[in-house]
C-alpha cells in the first residue's frame, strides 16, 4: 500500500520515521493508503529549508510573488474536478459540496493575487522639517499552517496564499485524514512557478505539531481545528515567542421569529445543518424558535424535507444531499450524542442511527437527525457535535433567545431569520457572536473580509484571511528619515519599469 510521505523543497520526500496513519474512503471503508507521520528532526529539516527559501523569496517583489498567485489560481481552476474527487474521496462530502470547498479557497488565492495594494504602507512628508516617515509591511519569515479533516483544501488556502503572497514562506501540517488534496495543491504551486522551499508540507501527528509550536524559526502560526486543541496551539505557541490565530470550535444557534418566510427558513436549515453531514465549523446545529407554533410548524416542514433527502457515496450519480462522516470513530462519537439526547430527556424526532446505504454497509454514515425540546445543559446543546444532528429550542421571546445565544461558550456563527428591519438590526448589534447572518444560514465572509469569532471559538486577536490576514502575516516597520542635499545620478531616458 502506498504511503504518502512529505513535500520539502518542490519535492515528494520519502519519511523514515517508521510511523504511518491509515486513510480510508468514509463511503465504502475501505484503506486508500497510508500517510507517513513525521518525526521531530524531519520536520525540523522542513522547517531550515523553508527559513532559508525565505532569504531569497522575500526579496521577490510583491507584483511578481502576485503573479505565481495567479497562475496558480488557473491552475486549480485547471484541475478543479481532479482536487474535488481527492476531496470526497478521503473526506466523504458529496462531489458538488467539494467544488464549493475549492471555490471559497481560490477567492483567498484571488484576494491575494492583490498583494502588492494590500502590502502598502503609508507615508507622511515633512513630520519634522525636511524629516519624512513612512511604514513597511514587511514579511515575517517561516509561517506554520495546521489544518482540520473538514476541509483539507478550503482552509489550507485560506492560509498558505496570504502568507506567501506577503513574502513568507510556508510549513503546512494537514490533518492525517485527508492529506492528498492539499499535497496536490503543493504539486500546483511549484507547477506555478513557485521556488523550491517556499511552501512545504509535513504530513505527522502530535510530535510535528509541537514542533512547528516550539522551533525557533517559526515566526507565526495558523490553527483551525476544536476548541481544546486550539487553546492548546494558543498557549503553546504564545508561550514560544510566536504570533497565533488558532480558530476553535462552534454551536451556532438560528433564531426563527415568528414573521419569518416559513419554506425560506426550512430551506436554509436544511442545507445548513445537514450539507456536508453537519461536518463544517460555520453549520447550523440549533434552531432557536420564538413562540411553540412557530417550533410546531417547523419541525412538521423539516421532517417532511428530511425524508426527501438522500444519502450515500459523494461521487454516485444522481448526487445525493450528504454523504458519510470522515471516520468510524467520529461516527460512533456522533452516535453516542444522539444517545445522550434521548437519555437526557429531549425528543427524537427523526434518528439517523442504524442508517444504512445499499452496497455501502462498510461506509461511516450517519443519517439526518432532528431533536425537539432541547434545553441548555443537555450535552447536544451545550457541545459541537460536529455531525448531522440538528437540536430545536423552544422560547418565548426574542430576548430569551439572545440571551441563550450569548450563554454559550461559542461565538463562531450565528443567524436570524425575521422580516421586521429593527429586531434584525438589534441582534446584530447585540449578539456576542463573530459572524452573523440576517436571512442568510452560513454567514461566511467573503476572502475580502475576514473570518472568526469571538469567546472560546477563536484565540488570538486576528481573523483569517481579508485585511487580518494580511496584518497576521507581515510585521510593521516605520523609519523616519532625514536626506542631506546629494548629487542627481544624470539623466536617463529610457521607459522606467519595474525591475
Amino acid at each position: 500500500m502506498s504511503v504518502l510521505g512529505n513535500y520539502i523543497g518542490g519535492q515528494h520526500v520519502a519519511s523514515q520515521s517508521g510511523r504511518t496513519a491509515p486513510v480510508f474512503n468514509p463511503a465504502t471503508g475501505a484503506q486508500s493508503k497510508e500517510v507517513a507521520l513525521s518525526s521531530a528532526d524531519e520536520t525540523r529539516a522542513a522547517i531550515a529549508n523553508a527559513q532559508e527559501a525565505f532569504k531569497s523569496w522575500s526579496q521577490v517583489t510583491p507584483l511578481n510573488r502576485a503573479r505565481i498567485m495567479f497562475k496558480f489560481k488557473a491552475l486549480v481552476e485547471a484541475h478543479a474536478d481532479e482536487l474535488a474527487e481527492l476531496i470526497t474521496a478521503e473526506h466523504g462530502k458529496v462531489f458538488s459540496d467539494a467544488k464549493g470547498e475549492l471555490t471559497r479557497g481560490l477567492e483567498v488565492v484571488e484576494f491575494a493575487c492583490g498583494i502588492p495594494h494590500l502590502q502598502k504602507g503609508e507615508h507622511s512628508m515633512n513630520v519634522g522639517g525636511g524629516v519624512d516617515s513612512y511604514s513597511q509591511m514587511m514579511p515575517m519569515g517561516v509561517c506554520a499552517g495546521i489544518s482540520p479533516f473538514n476541509f483539507p483544501a478550503m482552509v489550507p488556502m485560506w492560509m498558505f496564499p496570504v502568507a506567501i503572497a506577503c513574502g513568507n514562506t510556508f510549513v503546512m501540517k494537514p490533518s492525517e485524514k485527508d492529506p492528498t488534496s492539499t499535497m496536490r495543491l503543493a504539486e500546483l504551486l511549484t507547477e506555478a512557478g513557485l521556488p523550491d522551499g517556499v511552501f512545504n508540507i509535513v504530513n505527522g501527528d502530535k510530535e510535528a505539531v509541537d514542533v512547528l509550536l516550539s522551533d525557533e524559526a517559526i515566526q507565526a502560526v495558523s490553527f483551525v481545528g476544536s476548541t481544546p486543541i486550539a487553546e492548546y496551539i494558543y498557549s503553546t505557541a504564545s508561550a514560544n515567542g510566536k504570533r497565533v490565530q488558532a480558530l476553535g470550535g462552534a454551536k451556532n444557534h438560528m433564531i426563527v421569529m415568528p414573521d419569518a418566510e416559513p419554506s425560506q427558513v426550512v430551506n436554509s436549515l436544511i442545507g445548513a445543518a445537514y450539507g456536508s453531514a453537519g461536518e463544517r465549523c460555520m453549520a447550523i446545529s440549533v434552531a432557536v424558535c420564538v413562540g411553540d407554533e412557530v417550533a410546531d410548524n417547523l419541525i412538521k416542514d423539516l421532517q417532511s424535507e428530511i425524508e426527501k433527502m438522500s444519502v450515500g457515496n459523494g461521487m454516485s450519480q444522481p448526487e445525493p444531499h450528504m454523504g458519510p462522516l470522515v471516520s468510524r470513530v467520529h461516527a460512533d462519537k456522533v452516535l453516542g450524542y444522539i444517545d445522550s439526547g434521548v437519555e437526557e430527556g429531549a425528543t427524537l424526532v427523526v434518528d439517523g442511527r442504524g442508517f444504512k446505504v445499499t452496497d455501502h454497509d462498510q461506509g461511516y454514515f450517519v443519517g439526518p437527525t432532528l431533536f425537539d425540546n432541547v434545553k441548555a445543559g443537555m450535552r447536544i446543546y451545550e457541545e459541537e457535535i460536529f455531525g448531522p444532528v440538528l437540536a430545536v429550542v423552544r422560547v418565548n421571546s426574542y430576548e430569551e433567545a439572545l440571551n441563550l445565544i450569548n450563554a454559550h461558550e461559542y461565538g463562531n456563527g450565528t443567524a436570524i431569520f425575521t422580516r421586521d428591519g429593527d429586531t434584525a438590526r438589534n441582534f446584530c448589534a447585540n449578539v456576542q457572536v463573530g459572524m452573523v447572518g440576517v436571512n442568510v444560514p452560513i454567514p461566511v465572509p467573503m476572502a475580502f473580509h475576514s473570518f472568526g469569532g469571538w469567546k472560546r471559538s477563536l484565540f488570538g486577536p486576528l481573523h483569517m484571511h481579508g485585511p487580518d490576514g494580511v496584518r497576521f502575516y507581515t510585521r510593521m516597520k516605520t523609519i523616519t528619515a532625514r536626506w542631506p542635499t546629494g548629487l542627481s545620478a544624470g539623466p536617463e531616458f529610457t521607459m522606467p519599469t519595474m525591475k
